[in-house]
């Protein structure tokens, strides 16, 4: 999405040279050049605004819900069958009936429908166990610096200063960032 985490600069040093302040701020820039920026495709565009910064933070992943959620194209006679099961909430007898009522599946395929989408959930299954391993395992692993690092970062969110050009933004200022990072430690 050419975006970087670059070094935030206060005001007061812009026209110091970067490489020589040591930051321990970074903010999410993007680095496509102006022109191009102006120049965008819509798709392109939306994507932008779709963008959501992503962080890992390992101390609370474990927070996060798997998902309970897999996606089937079960390759049948006709026409392939795009779906998507969920383990928790559907039963899978009741799922495959209502694809044979919605003509979207074979009665003659019923079974093979099943031990195919029972293949699937245990695949996603694996996956989701690996993958809570492989974070414990990291977080095992992880020394005492990078944990208190992780503990002790803090998050900031800036709104822009007002000026006699921009909205007055001050009484619908919010906390959350996005479901990845939670709410700002502080609003600014």
């Amino acid at each position: 999405m050419k975006m970087d985490w670059v070094p935030y600069i206060t005001l007061e040093n812009r026209d110091s040279q970067v490489d020589r302040l040591q930051s321990q701020m970074f903010i999410l820039s993007c680095t496509q050049r102006r022109v191009a920026l102006k120049q965008m495709k819509i798709d392109r565009l939306k994507k932008y605004e779709y963008c959501l910064p992503y962080f890992y933070q390992p101390l609370k992943e474990d927070e996060l819900e798997q998902s309970t959620e897999v996606q089937i194209i079960f390759p049948a006679d006709q026409k392939p069958v795009f779906c998507e099961f969920d383990w928790e909430l559907d039963e899978l007898d009741e799922f495959t009936d209502q694809l044979i009522e919605a003509d979207e599946l074979d009665k003659d395929q019923k079974d093979a429908f099943k031990e195919f989408v029972k293949e699937k959930v245990r695949e996603a299954k694996k996956a989701n166990r690996q993958a809570r391993e492989a974070r414990t395992k990291a977080l095992e692993e992880m020394s005492e610096d990078t944990k208190a690092a992780f503990e002790n970062m803090r998050f900031y969110k800036f709104y822009p200063i007002p000026t006699p050009d921009t909205p007055d933004v001050s009484n619908v200022k919010a906390p959350f960032i996005n479901r990845y990072y939670g709410k700002a430690h502080e609003v600014l």
